[in-house]
């Protein structure tokens, strides 16, 4: 496989839009013309002072996505590229280790100019970084690791990783072995510029499962910020802890922390995620919190998928509650 990775080692070509579609903002200013270091970038992005246009900050973009294997029907992998393109999306994202071919992806990537954006660490549930077993956690770190090197070779700059799950022990205990996990992975991630992004998700960590409905996202920005390194961020998914909290109130406490964004609906009245769009979430509330804290970048949709007729579906919902 190693063979198959772009070379570092080699002149960076110039960046086509495609590439800078592809980036995260925080990437996007480490590699830019700004030349900063992935520090100084860091630091200037958590500076972040919104320019006020009629007392309100400057909207910037969102790059719409879907997860890869929402898009269902007997067609090849170039086909379907062909068709999330046509369709009006701004990118994919890929699973990894294991899942679509990624050869074949970057080829029809490069053949349709729709971007990879990253992967999703396919494994990161079923081995996870929190297990008290060392060799589990070493399997996990083995398949983080070859999440970050294929979403680099796809032109990718980001892995989305679930830290583990609180059932595998105390806080006192789960928690130094996950940041050992990713520790070991950032000089890899560092080397090839592909962010790590902890998802918040229904695991038992950094918040109460049982808990009020009304929490704050303070324990989930203190991990992240407890990698201590700018290769980590956040991949906050909107829906899912709408139950929890309110997700504009989530956004502003992790601020320029978020650097790629999931989307589905949730309904606190049903208990139930639910539609992009439906539900109880105060979606023009979301997007005013996001355009406060200076967001820019993607948003991937990760709900049921189909065919041509749903995923115009899905995308004219992501259009709605994510307006450009």
């Amino acid at each position: 496989m190693a063979n198959r990775h772009r070379s570092l080692s080699s002149n960076p070509s110039p960046m086509s839009r495609r590439e800078m579609m592809s980036m995260s903002l925080g990437t996007a200013l480490a590699l830019g013309t700004t030349a900063l270091t992935p520090h100084r970038a860091a630091a200037g992005a958590n500076n972040y002072s919104p320019v006020l246009q009629g007392g309100k900050p400057t909207r910037k973009p969102i790059f719409k996505s879907l997860k890869f294997g929402m898009i269902q029907g007997d067609m090849s992998i170039l086909d379907k590229f062909k068709l999330v393109q046509d369709l009006g999306y701004d990118g994919v994202e890929l699973d990894s280790p294991g899942g679509q071919d990624k050869q074949q992806c970057l080829e029809a990537s490069r053949k349709t100019g729709l971007p990879i954006h990253g992967v999703v660490d396919s494994r990161h549930w079923s081995v996870r970084a929190t297990e008290a077993d060392p060799k589990r956690r070493q399997e996990c770190l083995n398949d983080l690791l070859t999440a970050i090197k294929e979403s680099n070779y796809c032109g990718g700059s980001t892995v989305l990783f679930v830290p583990g799950h609180g059932n595998d022990g105390p806080e006192s205990e789960i928690v130094p072995r996950c940041l050992d996990v990713i520790g070991q992975a950032l000089p890899t991630a560092a080397k090839l510029g592909v962010r790590i992004l902890i998802e918040n998700v229904w695991n038992r960590m950094f918040y109460d499962h049982d808990g009020a409905p009304e929490q704050g996202a303070e324990r989930y920005a203190a991990f992240i910020d407890a990698c201590k390194s700018p290769w980590v961020g956040a991949y906050y998914d909107i829906g899912n802890h709408h139950k929890y909290g309110r997700p504009q109130e989530w956004i502003r406490t992790l601020g320029t922390r978020i650097v790629k964004l999931d989307v589905k609906g949730y309904s606190r009245e049903k208990n139930n995620w639910c539609e992009i769009g439906d539900g109880t979430i105060d979606w023009p509330a979301v997007r005013e919190a996001l355009d406060e804290v200076g967001f820019t970048g993607w948003c991937t949709a990760e709900v049921g998928g189909g065919g041509r007729e749903r995923l115009a579906d899905i995308l004219a919902r992501l259009n709605r509650v994510l307006p450009n």
